[in-house]
């Protein structure tokens, strides 16, 4: 279902554009599994290269060769033909935060 269309947005949604969350740089380490992500809130995330199957198979001139689309809200990878939103990141993040072991949230 395509949220924006029907102008219901999920949490998720509403923070990225209540905030006015943007992606402002990326950096791409396949070297070490690592893409890093920095927003204009200068908050960083990080996300291992080899969730990504398409990015997983990658050279890495492929994997250096991305744009901001959107507005800053995904990464557009032309030679690859992917894209990723800023929205699928943060969901990514919240997963590690809550399946973490080492310090659960609390109920």
């Amino acid at each position: 279902m395509n949220t924006f269309a029907n102008n219901q947005f999920d949490a998720i949604e509403n923070l990225i554009f209540s905030e006015g969350l943007r992606i402002e740089a990326l950096d791409m380490h396949p070297e070490l599994d690592l893409m890093t992500i920095y927003l204009n809130t200068k908050a960083v995330l990080s996300q291992n290269i080899s969730f990504y199957p398409l990015l997983k198979k990658a050279e890495k001139s492929q994997l250096l060769h991305h744009e901001l689309i959107a507005g800053g809200i995904g990464i557009h990878w032309p030679l690859l033909d992917e894209d990723l939103s800023l929205k699928g990141f943060l969901q990514d993040e919240l997963r590690k935060v809550v399946r973490s072991k080492k310090d659960p949230i609390a109920a």
